[in-house]
C-alpha cells in the first residue's frame, strides 16, 4: 500500500503510543493504590495515592516523550511541512521565529549585560 506524497497515515505503533502511557501509569497508579490499601487498610489514603500516582507517572512519562529525539521518518515528516515555507510560500507574516524587525547586529544602543558594580577604595 502506498500514499501519496501530501498524505501521511500514522502507524499503528504511533497511534498506540498514547494508550502505552496511560497503561504504564495505570499499571503504577493501580500498584501504589493496593500496596496503600494493605498497609493502612484506609480506602481514602489508598485513592488519593492512586490518584495522585497516576497523575506524576502519566506527566514524567510525556516529558520524557518530548525529550526524545525524533527518529528519521519524524524528521522527514518535520521537513515535509517546512519545505513550503522554505520556499517562499508564505504571505509575508511572521512566522514562528521568522521576526521581521528583529536584527541580529549589535546597533550599540544598550549595553552587554548588567554593569560593574562599583569599585571601593
Amino acid at each position: 500500500m502506498t500514499q501519496s506524497p501530501g498524505e501521511y497515515k500514522p502507524s499503528r505503533r504511533d497511534v498506540l503510543r498514547p494508550v502505552e502511557y496511560i497503561g504504564g501509569a495505570a499499571i503504577a497508579a493501580i500498584f501504589t493504590g493496593v500496596v496503600t490499601l494493605v498497609v493502612t487498610r484506609d480506602l481514602t489514603l489508598a485513592l488519593i495515592g492512586t490518584g495522585g500516582v497516576f497523575i506524576i507517572v502519566l506527566v514524567g512519562l510525556a516529558l520524557f516523550a518530548m525529550a526524545v529525539k525524533p527518529d528519521a521518518s519524524e524528521s522527514a515528516e518535520l521537513h515535509e511541512h517546512d519545505a513550503p515555507r522554505a520556499a517562499g510560500d508564505h504571505d509575508g507574516a511572521p512566522v514562528d521565529g521568522d521576526d521581521a524587525d528583529h536584527d541580529d547586529a549589535d546597533d550599540g544602543d544598550a549595553p552587554e549585560g548588567p554593569p560593574a558594580p562599583p569599585r571601593g577604595h
